[in-house]
């Protein structure tokens, strides 16, 4: 181990300006800009000045939490300068894949530490935000690890971006030490982005209802972003459940209201005391809350959703939401007729992993309607998926379903079963005509209940 005299020799030796870092970038470049908060910011603002000058840029994220599209990218008005690959999908990207200047990274979320060093997916170049270094010489990562080891042994370049703003996290494998790194850059310290939840609707509220009366005492959650889960957790904390655990892919500010209330006790038998998740990303209350408290542990991703570490926690609960479902139990969470609108993220790894813990329930939630521009309602439950819409959980892996017309649980049930429970939580304009293609699709028969 360094003397900190030498540390900080070390320190100034690799210390650069973000300007002198994008030099290193060439034409072809694969350059991962981090995850989170910890998503590029002074990087990425040197390397838009150049972007006109450099051509095949691909760049890589995971979650980024950050306001609007990076300016490498906004630098440039074509694919031919750069493109980005993304293991989520913000609504900029959204925007961009339209462009055919996004494209995504279909992926297990749980397997991804593991893409980068392999299947020929390493970057030239990795970019992160973290905490100043310590007086060991480590930077700690902030309230994100996820994939970012995978990234880091994947990547022939590393590069760090100093914000002092940044929570400094507790966990495993959260810190970076300076001899495992290229480059540092003290950045200009940008504010954290808040995500706000969102009001709930009606709607939500009646879903998170049916969510809600079948938690039990001692249950572990796994909930998402959103109005829906932040309505969740309000419930929850007013409800009379008590003895509640944490052990999530992504930190919201649901848990820090079931904290609040005293019902998040986290007194689970893994990790015992401890709110474990792989990112977080909510209000400047939540960043607060998990700076330098050693109740909130971050991990990689690869831990976090693992099947094998949701199934050792008892009454483990997992909520998620989708864009669709279709009469035989397929779930659609990621894109509809082509259109890509949001990632696999840890939607599948929590369903396994919930269905093999003892006691444990996965419930996919949506409403049971949409509305189109020209007024009129669509159902999301369908007859089957039309082409482009991605599944994202097969039917063999569906447990509950969810919307505001009632809860039901498609395990272990026939395709005839499905079609019933599914077509009796769905809209009552559409069931008639659900019926009708139930029948086309042969899981429909006389015998069948009548709604």
């Amino acid at each position: 181990m360094y003397k900190l005299d030498q540390l900080n020799e070390k320190y100034s030796q690799k210390l650069v300006s973000a300007d002198e870092a994008v030099k290193l970038v060439k034409n072809g470049d694969r350059l991962h800009f981090g995850l989170g908060l910890g998503v590029s910011h002074a990087f990425d603002k040197a390397l838009a000045k150049i972007a006109p000058e450099l051509k095949g840029l691909k760049i890589i994220d995971t979650v980024p939490i950050r306001k609007g599209m990076y300016e490498t990218i906004l630098a440039t008005d074509s694919a031919e300068h750069s493109v980005i690959f993304s293991a989520h999908f913000s609504g900029a990207e959204r925007k961009l894949a339209g462009e055919n200047r996004c494209f995504y990274i279909p992926m297990n979320f749980n397997e991804l530490p593991s893409y980068w060093p392999n299947n020929d997916c390493g970057v030239d170049i990795a970019v992160m935000q973290v905490c100043p270094m310590d007086e060991f010489g480590y930077f700690n990562l902030g309230p994100q690890v996820s994939d970012i080891w995978g990234v880091v042994a994947g990547a022939k370049k590393i590069i760090l971006e100093v914000n002092n703003k940044m929570p400094k996290s507790h966990g495993i494998q959260n810190s970076i030490h300076l001899s495992d790194i290229d480059f540092v850059i003290e950045g200009d310290n940008p504010d954290l982005v808040a995500i706000p939840s969102g009001e709930p609707s009606e709607i939500d509220r009646k879903i998170a209802t049916f969510v809600v009366e079948k938690v039990r005492n001692n249950s572990t959650l796994q909930l998402g972003i959103g109005a829906l889960p932040s309505t969740i957790g309000s419930l929850l904390a007013q409800s009379d459940v008590h003895d509640l655990s944490c052990h999530t892919e992504m930190l919201v500010d649901g848990y820090l209201e079931l904290f609040k209330s005293g019902k998040l006790t986290s007194n689970k038998t893994v990790n015992k005391g401890k709110i474990v998740y792989a990112f977080a990303g909510g209000s400047q209350e939540l960043y607060n809350f998990i700076d330098d408290n050693s109740l909130c542990y971050v991990a990689p991703v690869s831990y976090v959703n693992n099947y094998h570490t949701i199934a050792s926690m008892d009454n483990f609960v997992s909520v998620n939401s989708c864009i669709c479902v279709d009469l035989y139990g397929q779930v659609c969470s990621e894109a509809v007729k082509h259109r890509h609108i949001s990632g696999t993220g840890g939607q599948l790894d929590f369903v396994i992993g919930a269905y093999h813990s003892k006691g444990g329930q996965s419930f996919i939630c949506m409403p049971s309607t949409r509305t189109l521009k020209d007024g009129t309602k669509e159902s999301l439950i369908l007859g089957g998926m039309p082409e482009g819409n991605i599944i994202t959980t097969p039917r063999s892996a569906t447990g509950n379903i969810v919307t505001e017309y009632g809860a039901v649980n498609l395990k272990g049930k026939s395709t005839w079963e499905r079609a019933e429970l599914l077509i009796s939580i769905a809209h009552p304009d559409f069931q008639d005509e659900l019926i009708k293609k139930a029948e086309k699709m042969n899981i429909w028969c006389n015998t069948s209940k009548k709604l």
